[in-house]
């Protein structure tokens, strides 16, 4: 190693919250990381956690210290990357966050088909609510991310942005799924709903949609998981109001069936891959985003040849 072990027990500690399950995970004593801790503390010359009854909390210190550790592990990380790379080419391990929607939808196909051609790449893979999938980017625990409606924000560069709009998904059998094309939201909503919760993005899509509509829209089921909504609808309990890429895997499967909405309802949930501004991406990170970008769009195009999203929307890298 090229650093000291108490960059590795600070960030764990960050990590779980508390010296004892850090310690559970480093396999390493509760007293030996509490003494490198107070160790550091002591050259640093300021605490850099608050001892609390229930656990760890990071100091104004500590943040500036976990920033600083988290860059160091992080580049660490890419200088054995790129040793291993010199041994054996595209060698090397992508660490990605995105949404739990997308890691259920296109990105298994996807990362089955990029591991198929790159064997030595190895891909960690989290998935958090859409909100969240900026943080462990910014922070340095992941390399990229890949998430809905993601502001513009400070030390975060866009790879590549694709816009989709959301549409409704049904289950076979019912009677607005034995037509094509799209269909009017007004018949939608006069169908039992179950909508993304209050306050997410993709709910607040949603309200935009259907705030002009004469009627008052009460879903039989709210909840964050999209994978719950995709089960409701395939049980038969509801509708629901997504975008096609979550629900790729299901309707090409034949379980469900995806419907865009007509013109004057359309509503855009737009995606964007994203990284780190000050981070450079290595070797298989960039072969990874380049395989991922190129499959993306094909899948968008492949929605766009269904007449799942219109042919003026665009996927720009």
């Amino acid at each position: 190693m090229l650093h000291s072990r108490k960059l590795l027990y600070i960030n764990e500690i960050v990590r779980c919250g508390s010296i004892r399950k850090a310690s559970a995970r480093l396999n390493v004593a509760s007293s030996a990381v509490n003494r490198q801790i107070l160790a550091f503390e002591e050259e640093l010359g300021a605490p850099i956690f608050e001892r609390l009854p229930k656990g760890l909390r990071l100091t104004a210190a500590g943040e500036l210290c976990v920033e600083h550790i988290r860059d160091v592990l992080k580049n660490y990380e890419r200088l054995e990357g790129r040793i291993r790379g010199l041994k054996t080419p595209h060698a090397g391990k992508v660490s990605l966050v995105t949404t739990v929607g997308l890691a259920s939808g296109p990105l298994p196909a996807i990362l089955a088909g990029f591991i198929a051609e790159h064997p030595r790449v190895q891909i960690k893979l989290r998935n958090d609510g859409g909100s969240t999938t900026i943080n462990p980017v910014l922070t340095g625990e992941v390399d990229l991310g890949l998430g809905f409606n993601i502001p513009a924000t400070p030390g975060i560069r866009t790879l590549a942005n694709f816009d989709v709009p959301v549409g409704v998904v049904l289950p076979p059998g019912h009677r607005l799924a034995q037509e094509e094309g799209p269909v009017d939201l007004v018949e939608v909503v006069q169908e039992p709903l179950i909508l993304a919760q209050s306050g997410t993005s993709l709910r607040n899509i949603i309200d935009l949609a259907l705030a002009p509509l004469p009627l008052l829209v009460e879903p039989v089921v709210e909840t964050n998981s999209s994978e719950l909504m995709k089960q409701l609808v395939k049980a038969g309990t509801g509708l629901t109001l997504l975008n096609p890429l979550d629900a790729v895997a299901e309707c090409r499967r034949g379980e469900l069936i995806f419907r865009p909405l007509t013109e004057a309802h359309i509503r855009h949930q737009p995606m964007k891959l994203f990284a780190r501004a000050r981070a450079p991406l290595d070797s298989a990170t960039s072969l990874f985003v380049e395989y991922l970008m190129q499959e993306l769009l094909a899948q968008v195009q492949d929605l766009k040849a269904r007449g799942h999203i219109p042919e003026t929307i665009r996927g720009q890298a």
